[in-house]
């Protein structure tokens, strides 16, 4: 009976997300909630042992979207996107080139990073009129960007940690190059016809490669504190601090962005709660599902599970995870961070109608992925012994983890 009750209450929590986003954070809190006090009435639920293994998760996630919010401000203000506008092709191929950027940047780097690089972009590149389909085209690109990347998102860290090789990951480039060429598409056109890519007047003015120096200095941070100590938040803030003895950071960016952090923050801790013990026989068709999942709920634990129940194929799960959560705003943390410089963006109704190419790409690149390379999947020998029998390329450090 208490499963059905906090399943309710999750999908309750998600529709009334979906249906009033201007009180996301209140419903979202409120739902979260609810969740911990039918967990501690009704069930017998280990509280201090389950945030003894979240607990790191959702330090580098709150953290990283609070630090990666100065990052982009610093970036706005390097003059780099006004250089961009004299350097990108004008018209839809300006905007498309753009959104590969994004991808381009979201392999080496964090997606929420590379997703508030984008946002940041298209506020001088489109005086901050942006299509909500291009909205949820930014969030695609970084989400599909690092699905074929070991470093480029937290299921794809958190396969190749467990003993699976990066050549197996990086399939998922396969339904992410088909995905972006059709959603990037149609999303260009519908950017170009809202408001083209404006030249700037102003183009001429020197980059402030102090700023840049800054922003290389965060990622370059990130990513070392992410592989050393599976804490890249850490390491984040660490450089902003040292950056704003040579620019100082405008703080007025984090109130708006502490919001978004805590609004994913507590739909995190709700779905980390629920009664999700085991996932449907793997398949294909089951993975093209996870994927439709992981837009309403964290794909952290969902990763998880599949590991642990061996039987898929890496690179299907990598694509299908990793991509999946870009169908919602919420539905990752990048869109959650979009949405923090384009509060528009926080409506699902405008998100699925404006971005319905996110959601046909997302089916394309699965079914590329099915004929070009078929489905092999990992037989399943109990918990992560399927893991053995992979042959890793490379070896893994020590720990890492990034948020999704």
């Amino acid at each position: 009976m208490s499963t059905y009750l906090l399943f309710g209450l999750f999908g309750a929590t998600l529709f009334g997300i979906a249906r009033h986003h201007k009180y996301a954070l209140r419903i979202a809190a409120a739902g979260l909630v609810a969740v911990v006090l039918v967990r501690f009435g009704l069930t017998d639920f280990d509280f201090v042992e389950h945030f003894h293994h979240e607990w790191r998760d959702l330090v580098n996630l709150g953290g990283l979207l609070l630090g990666f919010s100065v990052l982009a401000n610093h970036f706005e203000r390097s003059h780099v996107p006004e250089k961009l506008t004299t350097v990108l092709p004008g018209g839809a191929w300006g905007a498309f080139a753009l959104l590969l950027i994004v991808a381009v940047l979201s392999m080496v780097l964090d997606n929420i990073a590379a997703a508030l690089i984008g946002g940041s972009a298209a506020v001088t590149l489109f005086k901050r009129k942006v299509h909500i389909g291009y909205l949820a085209a930014i969030v695609a690109a970084s989400n599909a960007g690092g699905a074929g990347s070991v470093v480029g998102d937290t299921t794809t860290t958190m396969i190749w940690l467990s003993g699976v090789s990066p050549l197996h990951v990086i399939e998922a480039s396969i339904g992410a190059v088909v995905a972006i060429a059709f959603f990037g598409a149609f999303a260009s056109r519908q950017q170009t016809r809202l408001q083209p890519l404006v030249r700037q007047v102003d183009a001429e003015k020197k980059v402030d490669l102090a700023q840049v120096a800054i922003v290389a200095g965060i990622l370059v941070a990130a990513v070392l504190t992410n592989l050393l100590f599976e804490l890249p938040a850490a390491g984040v803030w660490g450089a902003i601090l040292i950056g704003s003895l040579v620019r100082r950071p405008d703080w007025s960016v984090v109130p708006t962005a502490a919001v978004g952090s805590a609004f994913l923050l507590c739909l995190v801790m709700s779905a980390s709660m629920m009664p999700v013990e085991s996932l449907p026989s793997a398949s294909q068709w089951t993975t093209l599902g996870l994927g439709a999942v992981s837009s309403v709920f964290d794909n952290i634990p969902l990763t998880k599970l599949a590991l642990a129940q061996g039987g898929y194929d890496w690179g299907f799960l990598a694509y299908c995870v990793g991509y999946g959560g870009s169908m919602l705003w919420f539905g990752s943390s990048a869109g959650v961070a979009i949405s923090s410089i384009f509060p528009e963006a926080k409506s699902a109704a405008q998100w699925l109608v404006a971005g319905w190419h996110v959601i046909v790409g997302y089916v394309l690149g699965f079914l590329a992925m099915v004929l070009l390379l078929g489905w092999h999947a990992e037989p399943p020998h109990g918990p992560n012994a399927h893991l053995s029998t992979h042959e890793p390329s490379m070896t893994a450090p020590a720990g890492a983890t990034a948020p999704k």
